[in-house]
């Protein structure tokens, strides 16, 4: 089985060839697909209030710390297009109640790493549309694949919608130092995210020629990570060329995200409600001093026939 795309900035053609077991993740599976010919009507919420997406929002940022101006021009100079948590959050909320999403009709999913600090911005979102659907797995992967987005479908109120947001996280210091971050309680700068340089390091060690040869291609106590290290290895040329390979480590590994999950929305889209909007990009993680922030590179709304007729990327990035 093959995924073939196109992605910026290289407009190069990537074709991801899958081991059964990895293509296991994501099976063909029926028993989820749940139109609404023949549901029985509910009066379901997933937050019964009627207060505003937006105004719960301002409660949300009334605990985070404020804006850092020199510390978003550090961030835009390594991330161009990068927006904080509370712009991205704030425009999101406003685009989506004018689409008619609103928090007591809207089930909130999620593809985000298993990593703490990729709690960040699905925890303010939680506080808005309420508990989330998860997909995800290491390095923010729809692990829980047709499967999962299926069951999730299932559970959006009647005349209700989707918000699915998903995407791989990288870690920023607060002098610049891509791929580590400062974690609270943790003296020594951490990596982040984890999962993703673990992936590159085996990448580069095939590339370099100096990876062991093993028998252990899969084992199930680590089936994530092989998954994600398979997932990656069509970027290995795109990573050694890089200036700065931590940085477009997260590019690469989003490149490969964006095609499964479009592809399993593809695949469910009979199970859509009313609508879905699909919000993706690449979560930056920082200190616990500073605001995290989130470079937006897809977002589409579905209709109730699973079609895109709307991109509204150009809305969020105004």
């Amino acid at each position: 089985v093959q995924y073939s795309t196109r992605y910026t900035p290289l407009e190069t053609t990537v074709t991801m060839k899958l081991s059964v077991a990895t293509i296991a993740l994501f099976p063909a599976v029926t028993a989820f697909q749940v139109g609404p010919v023949g549901r029985a009507p509910t009066s379901l919420n997933i937050v019964k209030s009627e207060e505003k997406a937006s105004d719960k929002l301002d409660k949300v940022f009334s605990s985070r710390p404020a804006e850092d101006p020199e510390f978003d021009k550090l961030v835009q100079a390594n991330f161009p297009g990068a927006i904080s948590n509370k712009k991205l959050e704030s425009k999101v909320a406003s685009i989506l109640e004018s689409k008619g999403l609103t928090p007591a009709n809207t089930l909130l999913c999620t593809s985000l790493c298993c990593d703490e600090l990729a709690r960040s911005l699905e925890d303010d979102l939680n506080k808005v549309y309420g508990h989330n659907f998860n997909l995800g797995g290491l390095s923010g992967f729809p692990f829980a694949g047709n499967t999962g987005f299926g069951a999730m479908s299932a559970h959006v109120p009647d005349d209700g919608y989707c918000l699915l947001v998903h995407g791989p996280h990288v870690g920023i210091t607060q002098d610049g130092v891509i791929g580590k971050v400062e974690r609270s309680g943790i003296a020594l700068v951490d990596n982040c995210c984890g999962s993703a340089i673990a992936a590159s390091n085996y990448l580069k060690g095939i590339t370099d020629g100096g990876a062991k040869i093993t028998t252990k291609l899969q084992q199930f106590s680590d089936f994530q990570q092989g998954a994600v290290q398979e997932l990656i290895l069509p970027f290995g040329k795109r990573l050694n060329d890089a200036d700065n390979r931590m940085k477009e480590l997260p590019y690469a590994l989003y490149d490969s995200q964006d095609i499964l999950v479009r592809d399993i929305v593809s695949g469910g889209s009979g199970g859509i409600k009313r609508g879905l909007a699909l919000l993706s990009g690449i979560q930056i993680n920082t200190s616990p001093e500073t605001l995290d922030y989130f470079h937006p590179l897809r977002f589409d709304y579905y209709d109730e026939n699973g079609e895109v007729v709307e991109d509204l990327l150009p809305s969020l990035k105004a």
